[in-house]
């Protein structure tokens, strides 16, 4: 029996967008950077669910952009560009896995984020479906 090794979902994103001219001066992690108020163009990456099928050797995860700006429209602009960027991760290959489907569980919605705020922040979640060799 071999052990799987389930990839990280939230880096994947991370490292697929973080070089995208669509989101140029804007910071792409999985946490927040020192200091941080909300008030910079910044997408935060997690994973929030999503589930193993064993018998299609599929993990689903379910993962949450949060996407920041220093004004509502800015922020706005950083959610559309972080959507339409991971639309893309289709046939991305990351170590032994691949992604066969993206799909948008939730649109870019406005949600204040009551700890920053300063922060203009919009909320999208999305599901991968990532293929183990």
């Amino acid at each position: 029996m071999s052990v799987l090794t389930f990839p990280d979902a939230e880096r994947l994103v991370v490292d697929f967008l973080k070089n995208r001219p669509e989101l140029a001066g804007t910071t792409v992690d999985n946490r927040p950077p020192a200091g941080f108020d909300g008030t910079e163009k910044a997408v935060l990456v997690s994973r929030v669910g999503g589930a193993w099928l064993d018998d299609q050797h599929l993990d689903q995860p379910l993962l949450d952009l949060e996407t920041y700006g220093p004004d509502k429209t800015t922020a706005h602009a950083v959610a559309l560009a972080a959507r339409a960027c991971v639309l893309e991760l289709s046939g991305t290959t990351y170590g032994t896995a691949v992604v066969t489907d993206v799909a948008e569980s939730d649109g870019p919605r406005w949600l204040p984020d009551f700890n920053r705020p300063k922060g203009n922040r919009y909320l999208a979640t999305v599901q991968l479906r990532l293929r183990l060799a």
